[in-house]
């Protein structure tokens, strides 16, 4: 009978016990309500064939997922008191099978150490809970990776790697780095958001940034050096650029997660001296009279 219980003797042994804890039949008995969820969680698992015989051999554990093996415990079905079926005595519609003792942890009533010859853990108590924490990034983390370390409110400390084309929101989960428990630990969910950049705009797979060029360079053209996430380049000011106008620095973008990058757009500002310089003022007096100018409205 240990491990031999029918699935039509599993059904009959649940519903049972579902009519017993029945909201319905428990009207405010919180108590009931929750055994009524914890049997119908156990049924979940032994009355469907393919969970049970996995769970039976030790493959999945009470929600379904699979187990981490190793820790002492066999089958929850095992012998000789180890958690196991153990009829209740007959009744007329047949045995009530006590889903405490059958699942242990599941229902939250396992014998302490598991019980029987199995020892340890009994193979199936619960699974550490999960963990979650929020970790600031760099613009630049997101483009070329990086491992940063983060600290949990237990003294934990786990190194994160920042994956290429990390987005804002995104949420990496580290799997066995959650709390321990009886049967493996939970995992860890580090949500990523991105600090703002002092330079750099995102506009989809790029960046933009203003970039001040001086009258003179505007005017004659020139060399400026512009700074990009991988570190300050020249760049050629084209004769006559105004501001509004855009210099296309290909591939210094955002990277996606194969590592692919976008460009960087650097939009020209005209900047004047803080201090006007007095020939640059006395020139600005004679062309201004001597050939007026209204720019156009962009």
């Amino acid at each position: 009978m240990a491990r031999g219980a029918s699935a039509d003797e599993v059904r009959k042994a649940f519903r049972k016990l579902a009519k017993k804890h029945h909201p319905d039949t428990n009207p405010g008995d919180k108590a009931s309500e929750e055994k009524f969820k914890r049997v119908s969680a156990a049924f979940d698992i032994i009355g469907d064939p393919d969970k049970r015989k996995k769970f039976d051999a030790g493959e999945i554990d009470a929600d379904g997922r699979e187990t981490m093996r190793g820790f002492g415990g066999g089958s929850p079905f095992g012998q000789q008191g180890g958690g196991g079926w153990s009829p209740r005595g007959q009744q007329a519609d047949g045995p009530e099978i006590d889903l405490s003792e059958l699942f242990g942890d599941i229902l939250g009533r396992g014998r302490p150490g598991g019980g029987g010859q199995g020892g340890g853990f009994g193979g199936f108590s619960q699974r550490g809970a999960d963990v979650r924490a929020r970790l600031e990034i760099d613009l630049e983390d997101t483009i070329h990776g990086a491992k940063k370390r983060i600290a949990f409110s237990d003294g934990r400390t786990i190194d994160v790697s920042i994956p290429k084309g990390a987005e804002e929101g995104q949420t990496l989960r580290l799997k066995g780095q959650g709390s321990p428990g009886r049967s493996g630990p939970g995992d860890a969910f580090i949500e990523m958001t991105i600090r703002p950049h002092a330079l750099f705009r995102r506009e989809g797979d790029n960046l933009v940034m203003d970039l001040p060029v001086s009258i003179p360079d505007a005017v004659l053209g020139g060399k400026v050096q512009a700074p990009t996430p991988d570190g300050a380049v020249n760049v050629s000011v084209p004769k006559g650029a105004n501001t509004g106008a855009s210099l296309r620095l290909k591939g210094r973008g955002l990277s996606d997660p194969k590592g692919k990058r976008g460009d960087l757009l650097a939009r020209i500002v005209l900047m004047l001296p803080e201090t006007i310089d007095p020939a640059l003022e006395a020139f600005a007096v004679t062309w201004r009279a001597e050939r007026p100018f209204t720019p156009r409205r962009r």
